[in-house]
């Protein structure tokens, strides 16, 4: 019981600040513009562009939100940053339980 207490202190210690933290996915996309004269009507889509989908809650569909290309390496970082914080509370979780 003494180990597992130490171990959650650890975890909870070692949480990353919380403010710089994104919940998401980062994908990239290639897009239609949807003109009829346009070269990705024929297949030859736009892109690629980056984006992060964000969850929405109740199961619909996750809003994207377009990542400009300076930023694309900040906003994977602030993704991994969150994976990490939920693995640790999924692991203080168990713990507790």
């Amino acid at each position: 019981m003494r180990g597992l207490r130490a171990r959650r202190r650890r975890l909870a210690s070692g949480l990353s600040d919380v403010e710089a933290l994104l919940r998401g996915t980062v994908v990239t996309q290639r897009r239609r513009c949807g003109k009829e004269t346009c070269r990705c009507a024929s297949g030859q889509l736009h892109g690629p562009y980056t984006y992060l989908s964000v969850p929405r809650p109740g199961g619909r569909r996750p809003r994207l939100v377009y990542v400009p290309a300076e930023l694309v390496e900040t906003v994977a970082g602030q993704v991994a940053v969150a994976a990490r914080v939920e693995a640790v509370l999924a692991e203080i979780t168990a713990i507790n339980t």
